[in-house]
């Protein structure tokens, strides 16, 4: 499997960050074709000071090839395209091609 991570850091405003992001941005990124999976939640801290990130969202696709073909389809273009609308921390993305799974 191969995945897309995308790390928010710490908006301006949370609340505006979640409402876009819940009412808009997650239309945008099911649109996307070749999603096997996609994941969001909100980070937390076990010693209750504000973590460094605000949330993380995982998209899984079959293979890399797929990812690229999904981020250079129009659908994918407007949900990175959405990112700056209620990003105002910023973003960060990674992919990685996942090799280990299990427990």
């Amino acid at each position: 499997m191969y995945q897309l991570t995308v790390i928010y850091n710490q908006p301006t405003d949370p609340v505006a960050f979640d409402e876009h992001y819940e009412t808009k941005h997650v239309r945008l990124v099911k649109a996307i074709p070749g999603v096997e999976r996609f994941s969001m939640g909100r980070c937390e801290s076990l010693d209750g000071n504000p973590p460094a990130a605000y949330a993380i969202a995982t998209l899984t696709f079959t293979s890399k090839d797929a990812c690229a073909q999904a981020l250079g389809s129009d659908a994918g273009q407007a949900a990175a395209g959405d990112v700056p609308n209620f990003a105002s921390g910023g973003a960060t993305m990674y992919f990685v091609d996942e090799t280990t799974t299990g427990p």
